[in-house]
Formats: structure tokens, C-alpha cells, sequence
């Protein structure tokens, strides 16, 4: 759990820095309207964030317990279906990419001008897709080493494939290379270390692993599916929730009262990010112990990811405040953001963090319905509330408004969930016992 932490925090410290690193070498080269262009064009990619349909999460839910089992045969099925899915969805969006890029009005979608002509935006877009939907199958190398305990493994492969941009992007600049191979290479690095990964992990760490075309199973990718499209339908609908409020606040204050909302919600959703890296490794972890009947040590680890995970969210979301409230102008703030909001916005991250150790055990033993079902009502119960709140006594309360619609909506949910959760295995595998279920999650 602890080198699963500090590894995730490498390769997501990694993640943020490359980029920053890379403003000063592409900026230079690039010029303010093809680098404006490529930046519009990564906010596109963005949006395609769901195209895995959900599978890489329902894939590490289904692997779990067969690396508790030692199911080796049917973890290669779900890994053989799940790649095959992916191939062949990755196959035809590249396909009607490229086939029907010739329709897109680019000068209208990017306002294009004579430095960044459509012709720019059709190739930018073309690679940036390409790239991406080319690591949609790719990427499931990440997910299977997580729900075989190779947690440190993958983050540091990840955390490769977002540095090796660095190098590519330095080289194409200093060879001189045309705007849209520089761009290329920015993107290139996440699909070629994932490809490396996947031929290492398959043909030497773990080759009776290895996907194949007559292993596939069509049932078998059927089940997948089905829980890929609860987990899609739980991240469309968390993506919602915690995205809108700004909108609501732009739309019912104006821009003005949005820009000194947007500071300091921009600034706690880095909270968000730890609460990612103290959670992420529970769920492999729990979906180990559950197929061995270990409900105690679920249970246990339970409750002290929950106090670490509200301890560091308590802690940097202080300092925040302090930073915040004392030093404004070195955020750009003409005033201090009233201290309600700076309250509500750390009290509402720290429920947050308390929740969710519970939900990692419900994904790890598919249990997604309950979360599906919490995050609808708070959708529809907040959205209504945050409005007539923004309205009634400004921005502070929208955050107090979600933290009192979630208790009410998905707390229970998740309450609920995680009973059920731990309800499926509640009979533990013939011949395991507490001592062996705790002797493999110590080992990795």
C-alpha cells in the first residue's frame, strides 16, 4: 500500500510537471496560435476520456480474484476478451477518424487563422486522436498489473510514459521538424511505453497471461461489458456532479463571480488527488482479500485508509485555506475568497476522502449499482439546489449545498454498498484461512 502511494504520487507529480516543463520548448517553436490550436485540440482529446467504455475497470474487478484463485485460464479469458473489444472499437474510430476528417468545417470548430490554418487543426486533431484511441487497448496492460499487485510496476510505467514526451518533444525542436510532428511528439509517449510494457509483462513477467485471439470468449466479453456499463455510467455521472458547479455559478452570477469561484475550487480539487492516490491501491488489494473470505482484513484496511485519507485531506486542505486567506495576491486574487467558501470547499473534500475506502470495496467486488444509484439522486437533487443557492446567498454556499445533498443521497448509497459488498464473501474459499489471505497482499 505505501510504495503503491508513493509511486502513484511520482508518476502523477510526473504527470503534471511534463507539461509545464514542455510551455517554454513548444510555446518558442510553436507561436501563440498553433500552441493556442494544440492546447484546444488536447481539451477535445479530453473529452473522449470514456471511450474504454468502462471495460479497464471491469476488467481489474473480474482479474482480482482470479489472482487470489490462481485462475490463470480464466484470467487470460478476461484478458483476451477485453483486448479484443478494445481493438476493435480502437480499429473503427481510427478508421471514421480518418475517413470522414474531410467533412469537418476545422476553420469554423477551431476559428483557425492564417498562422493555424484548418489544415493544421484537421492534422493536429488527427494525431492527437489517433494517439489516443491507439492506447485505449494498450492502456489495459496498466489494469491487469493492478490486479495482479504490481501497483508500483504500473505507476512507474505510467509515470515513463508521460516523461518520455519531454525528450521527443526537445529532439523534434531541435531537428527542425514540422509543428504537427512536434506535436506528435508530445502524444506518441503513453502508447509506445504501454506497448513496451504490455511485450515485457507478457513475454517474460507473465506470459501464461498473454491475450490471444482463439482464447477470447464472446460470453465472456459480454460480462465485461455489462459491468464496464455500470462503471461507465457511475464515472459519466461523477464527472457531472463534480464539474458543473462552476457553470452554475457562471451562469447564475456572471463571469466576474465565476473567475474568483474558479481560483480557489481549481486550487481544493488537488485534494481530489490524494484522495486518488490513497484510494486506487485498496481496490486490487480489496478484491484479493474478498475472494479469499478475508472480510477482516477488508474491514481493517478499511478503516485506516479512512483516517489517512482524511488526515492528508485535513492537513494540505488547511494549509490551503491559510495560503489562500493570507496571501491572495500571489494567486492572482484582487480580494480574499469569503472563508465560507474556503470551508465548505475543504469540509466537502474531506467527506469525500472518508467515503472513499468504501467505494474501493465495492468495486473490487462489482458492486456498482448502489454508487450508480446515489449519484443519480445527488445529480438530480443538487443541480436544482446549487442554483436556488448561487441565486439565493452566492457562490459560498455551493459547496455546502453538495456536501448536505450528499449525505443525503450517497453516503447511504455507499453505506449500503459496502454491506453488500462484504455480504457476497461472507464464506470464505475452502481450505483459506486468515493467516494465507494475509501472507499475499504482504508479499506484493
Amino acid at each position: 500500500m505505501v510504495s503503491g502511494i508513493l509511486t502513484g504520487a511520482v508518476s502523477r507529480g510526473v504527470a503534471g510537471l511534463v507539461p509545464i516543463a514542455l510551455i517554454p520548448v513548444t510555446l518558442r517553436y510553436l507561436g501563440p496560435d498553433l500552441y493556442g490550436l494544440w492546447m484546444t485540440v488536447t481539451a477535445l482529446v479530453g473529452m473522449a476520456a470514456f471511450a474504454d467504455l468502462g471495460l479497464g475497470n471491469g476488467l481489474m474487478t473480474k482479474l482480482a480474484p482470479c489472482y487470489a484463485s490462481g485462475a490463470t485460464a480464466e484470467a487470460r479469458r478476461y484478458i483476451s476478451s477485453a483486448y479484443l473489444c478494445l481493438s476493435l472499437l480502437a480499429a473503427v474510430l481510427v478508421g471514421l477518424l480518418w475517413s470522414l476528417s474531410a467533412a469537418v468545417p476545422w476553420a469554423r470548430l477551431f476559428h483557425t487563422t492564417d498562422s493555424a490554418t484548418p489544415d493544421d487543426a484537421r492534422r493536429m486533431t488527427l494525431v492527437c486522436l489517433t494517439a489516443f484511441v491507439v492506447n485505449v487497448p494498450l492502456s489495459l496492460i496498466t489494469r491487469v498489473q493492478l490486479a495482479y499487485q504490481r501497483i508500483s510496476a504500473a505507476n512507474l510505467w505510467q509515470g515513463c510514459g508521460n516523461l518520455v514526451a519531454l525528450p521527443l518533444a526537445v529532439g523534434a525542436v531541435a531537428a527542425n521538424l514540422s509543428p504537427v510532428l512536434v506535436v506528435a511528439a508530445t502524444v506518441v509517449g503513453p502508447p509506445l511505453v504501454n506497448l513496451v510494457n504490455s511485450l515485457w509483462f507478457f513475454g517474460r513477467r507473465r506470459p501464461d497471461l498473454r491475450p490471444g485471439l482463439t482464447v477470447a470468449d464472446t460470453a465472456v466479453a459480454a460480462r465485461l461489458l455489462r459491468l464496464g456499463g455500470l462503471f461507465l455510467a457511475v464515472t459519466v455521472l461523477t464527472g457531472i456532479a463534480t464539474n458543473v458547479d462552476l457553470v452554475i455559478v457562471t451562469h447564475a452570477l456572471g463571469l466576474h463571480e465565476a473567475a474568483a469561484y474558479a481560483v480557489p475550487m481549481r486550487l481544493f480539487a488537488q485534494l481530489g488527488f490524494v484522495v486518488a492516490l490513497v484510494s486506487a491501491p485498496l481496490w486490487p488489494a480489496n478484491g484479493d482479500a474478498l475472494a479469499r473470505g478475508d472480510l477482516a482484513w477488508v474491514r481493517r484496511m478499511t478503516r485506516r485508509m479512512t483516517v489517512v485519507s482524511a488526515a492528508l485531506v485535513l492537513a494540505l486542505g488547511g494549509l490551503l485555506v491559510l495560503v489562500v486567506s493570507l496571501v491572495p495576491t500571489v494567486l492572482g486574487l484582487a480580494v480574499t475568497p469569503d472563508v465560507t467558501l474556503l470551508a465548505g470547499l475543504l469540509a466537502w473534500w474531506l467527506l469525500l476522502a472518508t467515503i472513499s475506502p468504501r467505494f474501493m470495496v465495492q468495486n473490487a467486488a462489482g458492486v456498482v449499482r448502489p454508487q450508480l444509484l446515489g449519484w443519480s439522486l445527488y445529480v438530480v437533487v443538487s443541480l436544482p439546489a446549487k442554483w436556488y443557492g448561487v441565486r439565493q446567498f452566492g457562490s459560498a454556499s455551493v459547496p455546502w449545498i453538495g456536501l448536505v445533498t450528499y449525505l443525503a443521497t450517497v453516503v447511504p448509497a455507499a453505506l449500503h454498498g459496502f454491506r453488500s459488498a462484504l455480504a457476497r464473501h461472507t464464506r470464505p474459499p475452502a481450505g483459506s484461512t486468515a493467516e494465507s489471505s494475509l501472507a499475499a497482499p504482504a508479499a506484493t
